[in-house]
């Protein structure tokens, strides 16, 4: 009935089997980032949320939604992760833009891109929730992949401007 890999003939939504594709490693990293005012800067430096220690706890969900992204994300494959982790920086050039940049990796069948957009996006969510209490206008995004590795389709980097 389609091509589309998602649909079955009777044309309802289908999750793909990968039973006979070739396991490889694999590896995706996704960014993503939120900006705060300079009261939340220097909060989250000075370690004085209320809540608690920002950028641990948002590691932490980062890394737990990376493990649970199949089930939030209909037709997302359960994964065995080898591996998840989460960097933290400032942007030199934009003031109080925080930076989030998801790994994630496993040998597998099927790709990670989806759990490192999800860390990623997971984390600066964590970060809103902790700190809106100080301003609510904060603003997370934009969020993409960065590069991934292994799989059928090959290795991708995005283009940098």
């Amino acid at each position: 009935m389609s091509d589309l890999t998602h649909i079955n003939e009777q044309g309802r939504a289908k999750m793909v089997d990968v039973s006979d594709k070739e396991e490889t490693r694999r590896m995706a990293v996704a960014c993503s980032s939120i900006q705060v005012n300079q009261e939340i800067y220097e909060a989250i430096n000075q370690g004085t949320i209320k809540k608690g220690d920002v950028l641990a706890v948002a590691q932490v969900a980062g890394i737990m939604a990376a493990k649970n992204t199949s089930q939030i994300i209909p037709m997302c494959h359960p994964l065995m992760l080898s591996g998840v982790d989460l960097f933290f920086y400032w942007d030199d050039k934009e003031a109080y833009l925080l930076r989030i940049e998801a790994t994630v990796k496993n040998k597998g069948a099927t790709g990670v891109e989806m759990e490192a957009l999800t860390a990623a996006t997971t984390a600066a969510l964590t970060i809103y929730d902790m700190c809106k209490a100080l301003d609510k206008s904060m603003v997370i995004g934009p969020t993409y992949l960065q590069s991934k590795s292994g799989g059928k389709s090959g290795d991708y980097q995005r283009e940098t401007n």
